[in-house]
């Protein structure tokens, strides 16, 4: 049976992904297009509805990005987001200027409750503005279902046509009932039943990989973390033994995890699979010798990924895919649609032109990182794999500010080892997104045992975020920081400073490079 599916037009704007992110919640497929996505290709995806982003643009400039009036007279609800609202009016026939006064940040907005959109929201409510423009008149046939003191619009709604907009974003957390108008719009106006669950995912992932690959043999790369983990168990539990996983020891994971990831998936550990450990951490560090851009250290990584794969693809004999553990938030960041690269990913943006298998094939490509936790524990992976702090492909070569050298290697693993070992020991690992030590490429004076230092300053990093797409700086105890920096400046030689970051995502990414 085809899925029910809302789909998230991009106008460039920051919380595209959580858009998509919110409509998945409740349990409604939904993927991120390009704003310019062609009509007919709408039309064979067969949406229950649309929604358009918001972006940097002005609606009335003369190369911002637009959709056509036809795409309202499709017959298919719309939701138009900030820009995406402006859009909506701009297009139909209303009126968008500059605004007198800008709005930012947390506002107080008055709804219409009698709107299908604000059902059971409370008549006035904290949401998210971010805005210099604004709707200074509706098009013909839109009534006005919110307002606040200096937005006369901050949603209008045509419901005979299936056209809603709103100025703020209800897909952050911040707009404290974004989920309720969400929910309203996909069951109530889109008139979805809900029916994208992780069981049913798994169970057609599982049919539809063994029709794919056949009999043909599938290298998978595994590096123990959870997309790799949950990837490896979906295609043994599809294909078995045609699948061989490839654990590349790359000298850039934490510290004994490479003996860790041997120990749960080579030949003693619970999995039926066929693994092969390969040690390739000086090949690794001679290519990166002298590197220090971000982007140039990712591709380099990536694509000695790839080198290794051939060479025992070639050991084993002909291969005719080679499995990833893409996710979704790798594919968004990587460019997808009309949004600015944020990074390019290992196994996505960073994969060189020629690469030896028949096909690459990433099934868990259309899930979030929440969504790839409740695949694993469907497919019965133990919850302390599952529930493991994310690890970006590049490893510590992107949590090493600068060049990467074995010394850094040695430095920011100890550290990151302390700090997880003292998080755990408080007790408040659970509560925690993601934390993690980096080392930046700072070195300055210190004072230890009367002698002067000129060391590397380690930087602790902790997010609070369900989603990885928008992430708060954690509030890590001060007495817990404190121990934990008394013993990274007394136990790991060559750090004299502890830094901790306090910045949220965005403007940041969780990582630090």
């Amino acid at each position: 049976m085809e899925k029910e599916m809302i789909i998230v037009l991009d106008f460039g704007g920051q919380y595209n992904q959580l858009i998509a992110r919110r409509v998945r919640e409740c349990n409604v497929y939904c993927e991120v297009h390009a704003y310019d996505l062609p009509l007919d290709k709408i039309k064979e995806m067969n949406p229950k509805g649309i929604i358009l982003t918001g972006g940097p643009n002005s609606v009335y400039g003369e190369d911002s990005p637009r959709c056509t009036r036809e795409l309202f007279e499709l017959g298919i609800p719309v939701l138009g987001i900030c820009y995406g609202s402006q859009l909506v009016s701009y297009i139909l026939g209303g009126n968008v200027t500059s605004a007198p006064v800008s709005e930012y940040g947390k506002t107080e907005v008055t709804f219409d409750t009698s709107s299908v959109l604000f059902k059971n929201v409370s008549e006035t409510s904290i949401c998210w503005m971010s805005h210099t423009d604004y709707i200074e008149s509706v098009p013909a046939d839109f009534k006005i279902v919110a307002h606040t003191p200096v937005c006369p619009v901050a949603a209008m709604e045509n419901p005979e046509k299936g056209l809603y907009a709103v100025q703020f974003h209800p897909e952050v957390v911040h707009t404290a009932e974004g989920m309720k108008m969400l929910s309203n719009f996909v069951f109530d106006i889109c008139h979805c039943s809900g029916d994208w669950k992780m069981d049913s995912f798994v169970e057609t992932a599982i049919l539809q990989l063994r029709e794919k690959i056949g009999t043909g043999k599938v290298l998978c790369a595994l590096s123990g973390g959870v997309d790799s983990s949950v990837a490896a168990v979906l295609l043994a539990k599809a294909i078995g033994k045609q699948l061989t996983c490839v654990f590349v020891d790359h000298g850039l994971l934490r510290k004994d995890e490479g003996d860790e990831v041997e120990s749960v998936f080579g030949p003693d550990g619970p999995y039926d699979l066929n693994f092969i450990r390969v040690n390739a951490q000086e090949r690794f560090y001679e290519k990166l010798k002298g590197v220090e851009e971000p982007e140039q250290k990712r591709k380099i990584i990536g694509e000695e990924f790839i080198r290794v794969f051939e060479e025992e693809a070639k050991k084993i004999g002909a291969v005719d895919f080679l499995v990833q553990g893409t996710i979704y938030p790798d594919v968004i960041e990587s460019g997808l649609g009309k949004s600015a690269v944020i990074k390019s990913h290992h196994n996505v943006g960073g994969l060189p032109d020629c690469v030896d298998f028949k096909e690459i094939v990433e099934p868990l490509r259309l899930l979030f990182k929440d969504e790839v936790r409740k695949a694993g524990r469907e497919l019965g992976i133990p919850e302390y794999l599952v529930s493991r702090q994310p690890f970006p492909g590049p490893g510590l070569g992107i949590r090493i500010i600068g060049e990467v050298t074995p010394e850094k290697v040695r430095i920011v693993q100890d550290a990151d080892f302390i700090y997880r070992e003292e998080i755990a020991k408080a007790g408040i690992d659970k509560d925690l997104g993601q934390y993690f030590a980096a080392i930046t490429n700072m070195r300055s004076v210190g004072v230890m045992g009367d002698e002067r230092t000129y060391d590397y300053a380690i930087a602790l990093r902790a997010v609070n975020t369900s989603d990885f797409m928008t992430a708060e700086a954690a509030q890590i105890p001060w007495e817990v920081l404190n121990v934990v920096t008394n013993r990274i400046v007394n136990e790991v030689k060559g750090v004299n400073r502890v830094l901790y970051d306090c910045t949220g995502k965005p403007p940041a990414t969780i990582e630090f490079e």
